[in-house]
């Protein structure tokens, strides 16, 4: 640059300067030295102003900040106005900060297939699967995405949304009736299932003689859906989420567990049933096969895991029973035979009954056994009830009470024949009731009874085992006359001259049905009875110690009635039988009892029988 030497410098040649200027001496230019060469000390700063000039910078900092904020969130506020939120989640799918159309077609994009894909229902230990179209379940697509709002206006809300996610979740569209079918049924079908208690079953081996393959029965809790309702509502509100829906089941929870499953299984089921077991009886044996042992295993979960077995022993004696049973043999009274018309005693047997109690006891130690798998049958002795000793005991010698009485024919006859077969031979101990029902059994025709007149003179309809109070009256007269008490009798209706009156007695009715005669051996010693009926006569002895001398005293008739006047024979289905009847009377009867060695009376007793009219009857 070139300098203007021709311009004056500030100070020279003008003015300005000219009046105002002192003139420099020596003096002022050693005071300028002197200045020059002294440094200047310049005071420090207060603390007030100190403070002052952080406040400054401070508020110059923040007004930067909120002017760079209010840039920022204008910003983002024009480029964002009317999206969806960011960190907005629909079923899982990020739509935050897309348009509503791009967030519309993002879910229509990947929801839609959802609708026709089944999504997974766990309930308790179940996991199962509903197709949404199938089960009343779908979308409601405007509700939806108005769900997912719009961009906020508050910043805070905004500045968060870059570091968090919110999941809003569909609007479901439901058909309430089609849901809850579904869920019913869903339950139905798979969720419900009752509780497994651990055990062990066993599969049939193809092939072989009753042999099994255990295997576990795992343990699985019992569950229900009862809150239907409940199931539902978690189905409509979650069935488009990821991981599923659980709905919750009323649980029944087991006691065993698996690893005591398998340590029964192991160690005590699996080598009971390897092999059989020999049954040895008396003479026979019999074999358990391993199907018969499996049967009867029962199996209970216990408190703590652990599984017990139980042995149904009625299940492993119906197995062996029919091989072991002919080694029983069953015991049999003695008995008071007549030979040559005179007691004699028939030895009593002693049964012999396996007790399968005491049998089995040693079995769990068997079973346990891979070898020498045998096990003995224990028998028990049992004593007939009238022992050959007890017999000779009784004092069964000497005839005490004998009644015969004919005028039996034909299907009578056969009637009172079986009877008699049945009761000949039974024995009375001291203090015991003789029951002629008991003792005779049903009077059926499976015993061979016939169909013969109800009553013993030939009239009455016919029925079964008809006609044999015939039998009754003469074994009532024969205990009458051995001294024997009454236990309980019935007299007929009409009065039968071929008894004495008041000692007689009736055990069938007419309609067929069972009337009771029972004699109570009031004797110290017990008594026999032999019966027999052959001919038309029926005959009752009574053995046993003599001890009476018995004679029957027949009081009047009294309260005499007319007999009745029948045309025809009464009973559907019977004979008519003319008869001139006979009136009906009381009458009594007085036994008299004397001591069979002094010859003195000892007691008497009397019973009063009324008989009704026998009807006239005009055929």
């Amino acid at each position: 640059m070139r300098e203007n030497h021709d311009e004056p410098r500030p100070g020279e040649g003008t003015d300005l300067f000219e009046d105002d200027l002192l003139p420099f001496g020596q003096e002022d230019e050693d005071l300028a030295d002197e200045l020059l060469e002294t440094p200047r000390v310049v005071p420090p700063p207060t603390p007030a102003k100190r403070f002052r000039k952080g406040i400054g910078k401070v508020v110059m900092l923040v007004g930067g900040v909120i002017a760079l904020f209010v840039v920022l969130y204008a910003t983002d506020l024009l480029s964002s106005a009317g999206d969806v939120p960011r960190g907005v989640t629909v079923a899982g799918i990020d739509v935050g900060g897309l348009s509503h159309r791009d967030a519309a077609d993002k879910l229509h994009r990947e929801l839609e297939p959802r609708l026709t894909k089944p999504f997974s229902v766990r309930g308790g230990d179940v996991r199962t699967q509903l197709v949404p179209a199938d089960s009343g379940l779908g979308l409601d697509w405007p509700n939806t995405l108005e769900q997912a709002g719009h961009q906020p206006l508050n910043p805070i809300t905004r500045i968060l949304s870059f570091f968090t996610q919110r999941e809003v979740g569909v609007v479901t569209k439901t058909d309430p009736q089609v849901v809850s079918q579904s869920v019913r049924h869903l339950a139905g079908a798979t969720l419900d299932h009752p509780v497994v208690e651990g055990a062990v079953g066993f599969t049939p081996i193809p092939g072989s003689d009753g042999g099994v393959t255990p295997y576990a029965i795992e343990p699985r809790q019992g569950q229900r859906l009862d809150d239907v309702d409940g199931a539902v509502k978690a189905i409509t509100d979650g069935w488009l989420t990821p991981h599923g829906v659980d709905v919750r089941m009323t649980v029944t929870p087991v006691k065993a567990s698996s690893a005591g499953v398998h340590t029964l299984l192991d160690k005590v089921v699996a080598p009971a049933v390897a092999k059989p077991v020999v049954v040895h009886g008396q003479g026979r044996q019999a074999v358990l096969k391993p199907a018969a042992i499996a049967s009867s295993f029962q199996f209970a979960g216990k408190d703590g895991g652990a599984v017990e077995v139980r042995i149904d022993q009625g299940k492993l004696r119906d197995a062996v029973l029919g091989e072991l049973k002919p080694t029983e043999t069953d015991g049999k009274d003695a008995e008071i035979v007549f030979e040559a018309d005179r007691p004699t005693v028939k030895p009593s047997e002693d049964a012999r009954k396996i007790n399968w109690e005491k049998t089995f006891v040693p079995l769990t130690q068997v079973l346990a056994r891979p070898d020498g798998r045998d096990l003995n049958v224990t028998y028990d002795a049992k004593k007939p009830s009238v022992t050959t000793e007890a017999a000779n005991a009784l004092g069964i010698k000497d005839l005490i009470g004998e009644f015969t009485v004919g005028g039996m024919s034909g299907p009578v006859a056969t009637n009172n024949q079986l009877l008699a077969a049945r009761v000949s031979g039974a024995i009375v101990k001291p203090g015991e009731t003789f029951s002629l029902g008991a003792r005779s059994g049903p009077r059926t025709a499976e015993y061979g009874y016939v169909a013969a007149p109800a009553n013993e003179d030939g009239t009455g309809p016919a029925v079964v085992g008809g006609g044999v109070s015939q039998f009754a009256s003469v074994l009532f007269n024969a205990a009458y006359l051995a001294g024997l008490a009454d236990g309980g009798h019935v007299a007929h209706d009409y009065y039968l001259d071929r008894y004495p009156a008041a000692r007689d007695a009736k055990v069938v009715n007419t309609d067929g049905s069972p009337v009771e005669l029972k004699i109570t051996n009031d004797a110290q010693t017990g008594i026999a009875i032999q019966a027999s009926a052959s001919g038309d006569a029926v005959t009752v002895r009574i053995w046993g110690t003599k001890r009476f001398r018995v004679e029957s005293v027949s009081g009047a008739r009294s309260d005499p009635s007319p007999p009745p006047v029948q045309v025809g024979p009464g009973t559907p289905g019977s004979v008519c039988q003319p008869s001139p009847g006979s009136p009906g009377f009381t009458v009594s009867d007085i036994r008299v009892f004397y001591d069979v060695n002094s010859g003195a009376e000892v007691r008497r007793d009397s019973r009063t029988s009324t008989y009704q009219g026998r009807p006239i009857v005009l055929c």
